[in-house]
């Protein structure tokens, strides 16, 4: 169990034994970080800044959303806050890494959270009809990294993580919402994938440009994917602008042809996964060696006017 999921237990603990009720889902009351702009305000489940780390515990990232979902520095801890600025205003960054590419480990960087029966707080990406994940990203690297679970020591994963929303049965690799770089017919594209039914399949939206041009390396960029359930129409964006792309799949692998609304599987999401696969740190994938900043997950379809705001809103 990991550390932010030990947390949570406790809480819940402490609740029962004083009679207390558990947290609702979603707390409306919670001060929404000026990072974001208003037009985004009233969406935005969960945001990290990695300027907040949880008093007492500072392994821990405290949610600058409506939420309150904290978050693990996983393997890492406090370390993995890093002096660098995505922004203006902003302090700190978080540096996600692979630790030994050689060893078949559990002490990759990366930062996330997890629950086997669903995260409560994250309850707003349940039967939702849209979701949009956006932030900063810097990479390190100019390809995946090697595969530290393969018998070959020259394999290499097929994928680069980012950040998403998993799905509610997720085994902590199966998103509902994902930003990632990953192998499309040979050819690492940076793309949102996204999964409208646990268990059913996923549809992809891959950029066309180069994605050694979208991410150059050391370069702050910021990005975002939105995904629309209802109509099964996805987007991606680069510093505030919209980026040309393609579907991967042309059926209908979201089954969102016949009468809606389509809304995603009604469950609370097992967690979200920052930097890699596998926020209960049970298995390594798709390590990014990388620097993330002003994560946000919102439970709606962000307009492209709205991430252009968003963009210019923190823009240096």
């Amino acid at each position: 169990m990991s550390r932010a999921r030990q947390a949570a237990v406790s809480l819940l603990a402490i609740g029962a034994l004083t009679g207390a009720a558990a947290p609702p889902p979603a707390q409306a009351d919670r001060s929404i970080s000026h990072d974001v702009h208003p037009a985004l305000r009233a969406h935005l489940v969960a945001a990290y800044d990695f300027d907040h780390p949880v008093p007492g515990d500072p392994a821990l990232e405290r949610d600058q959303g409506r939420s309150g979902t904290e978050i693990e520095l996983i393997n890492g801890g406090a370390a993995m806050r890093v002096p660098d600025r995505a922004y203006r205003g902003s302090r700190n960054a978080v540096q996600t890494r692979q630790v030994d590419p050689a060893v078949a480990g559990n002490d990759d960087w990366k930062a996330g959270t997890w629950s086997a029966s669903g995260v409560r707080t994250l309850r707003a990406f349940s039967a939702t009809a849209g979701t949009t994940v956006m932030g900063w990203f810097k990479l390190n690297m100019d390809s995946p990294l090697l595969n530290s679970t393969a018998a070959d020591p020259a394999d290499r994963y097929n994928a680069i993580g980012l950040a998403g929303v998993l799905t509610g049965d997720s085994d902590g690799h199966g998103v509902r919402a994902l930003l990632e770089l990953i192998d499309v017919d040979g050819e690492l594209r940076l793309v949102a994938l996204g999964r409208r039914l646990d268990g059913g399949n996923s549809q992809t939206f891959a950029a066309n440009q180069d994605w050694r041009e979208l991410l150059p390396v050391g370069e702050w960029v910021h990005l975002a994917a939105t995904f629309d359930f209802d109509t099964g129409a996805l987007a991606l964006y680069r510093n505030g602008e919209p980026v040309d792309g393609f579907y991967t799949r042309t059926d209908d692998p979201w089954l969102v042809s016949g009468p809606g609304p389509h809304l995603t599987t009604a469950s609370d999401p097992r967690g979200i996964k920052i930097g890699g696969s596998f926020p209960q740190d049970t298995l390594e994938r798709n390590p990014c060696d990388c620097r993330m900043d002003g994560l946000m997950f919102l439970d709606s379809v962000v307009s492209a006017s709205d991430v252009r705001r968003q963009y210019h809103h923190l823009a240096r």
